[in-house]
């Protein structure tokens, strides 16, 4: 229990949602900043190419504890023109994912002809929550031709399987139960698992990629946790991958706040007055506006224009608000106007990446031909 303002909060009983491995350790640094030598659990390289960041993140045991996720490897790719919807930037993304996949299954050793099972997690009838589903249909599956036209096939393509579980609300089964059986059933070498993530900034939301050799508990971001999709649960390598497509109004409200003090530290830096630089956003032209940590203004100019909500550290302002909003049920999960074409667009990314990865024949040149 902490104050804030003469006012306790139970910063425990709110904690921010996020699927990211890269937030969780953002998280922890901003709860424990005294503590950022009990990071050693935890490796992170950068890498940028382009307009491309790539960031591989490794967790071990001790690191797993503190930053509350599974020990393993994420990798991160991420790049905001990936709301741009461009097609040729989707054939250049997919193509490093491709190759992050592989090296994960490099170092799972897979083999050349392990059988592959990609499960598309998420409601279909719910847009944010589609990712899975509708990268699933423009999977190149080819188990039945294996098994039915054997001599149509050549060494460059896996056997690759593909299905939907639906969500429990829809089948009134645990989502890992339904996986369990076809596991049990088919029989693969490894899976691959899709899903929709939620996280807690507004500006990895269609903008982010993830990876993991951890498997994944579906539903975990919005509160909602289902039995984990996991090699220790299914036998087999799982190899999750997910883009953030909600956030919560918690989310929403602290970004905001943090975005005016920012606009007004940099206006102020600048010689300009905030109030003259405000414009509606119809009105705003030329290239997006991006914030950093410098332009906060000092904790004074903040408490200036926020008062009390301007002198608090980003985690008690976050948990400030989600025990404002929780308790009267306005916390909603939000996601862009625009959600229809960006899910289409992003489960076309996912697909055509994993396509490179599984078959040899599909390079990023012909990878477009083998979208249903």
């Amino acid at each position: 229990m902490s104050k804030i303002g003469g006012i306790k909060v139970d910063l425990e009983k709110f904690r921010p949602r996020t699927d990211l491995a890269v937030e969780a350790r953002e998280m922890f640094v901003e709860e424990n900043p005294e503590k950022k030598h009990e990071l050693d659990g935890i490796i992170i390289k950068e890498y940028k190419k382009g307009e491309i960041k790539l960031t591989r993140v490794e967790i071990d045991e001790e690191g797993s504890s503190r930053v509350g996720k599974s020990a393993g490897k994420y990798i991160t790719i991420e790049s905001h023109r990936l709301r741009d919807l461009d097609r040729d930037f989707a054939l250049e993304i997919s193509s490093v994912l491709a190759n992050e996949i592989k090296l994960l299954m490099d170092e799972h050793q897979i083999k050349k002809d392990a059988k592959c099972l990609v499960v598309g997690l998420g409601n279909g009838y719910v847009t944010p929550d589609a990712l899975g589903p509708q990268a699933v249909n423009k999977v190149h599956v080819t188990s039945h031709l294996f098994q039915f036209q054997p001599e149509l096939m050549s060494n460059d393509f896996r056997s690759v399987s593909a299905f939907t579980p639906g969500v429990m609300g829809l089948t009134g089964m645990e989502t890992s139960d339904i996986i369990f059986g076809v596991v049990k059933k088919t029989n693969p070498d490894f899976i691959i698992v899709i899903d929709a993530l939620a996280a807690r900034s507004i500006e990895r939301v269609n903008t982010t990629i993830q990876l993991s050799d951890t498997g994944i508990n579906p539903g975990s971001g919005i509160g909602n946790n289902r039995k984990e999709v996991s090699e220790k649960t299914l036998g087999v390598p799982v190899f999750s991958i997910g883009i953030p497509t909600v956030v919560d109004a918690v989310t929403i409200t602290n970004d905001t706040i943090d975005f005016i003090l920012k606009h007004f530290g940099r206006e102020m830096r600048e010689g300009g007055r905030p109030a003259r630089a405000l414009a509606p956003s119809g009105m705003t032209f030329g290239e997006r506006k991006i914030y950093s940590e410098e332009d906060l203004p000092d904790e004074q100019t903040r408490k200036t224009y926020m008062g009390i909500i301007g002198s608090l550290s980003i985690d008690e302002k976050r948990q400030l608000i989600r025990e404002v909003l929780s308790p009267t049920g306005q916390n909603l999960m939000v996601t862009p106007k625009e959600v229809d074409e960006v899910i289409d667009h992003m489960s076309e990314i996912i697909a055509l990446g994993i396509n490179q990865c599984l078959h040899e024949a599909i390079t990023i040149d012909n990878a477009s031909q083998f979208i249903k």
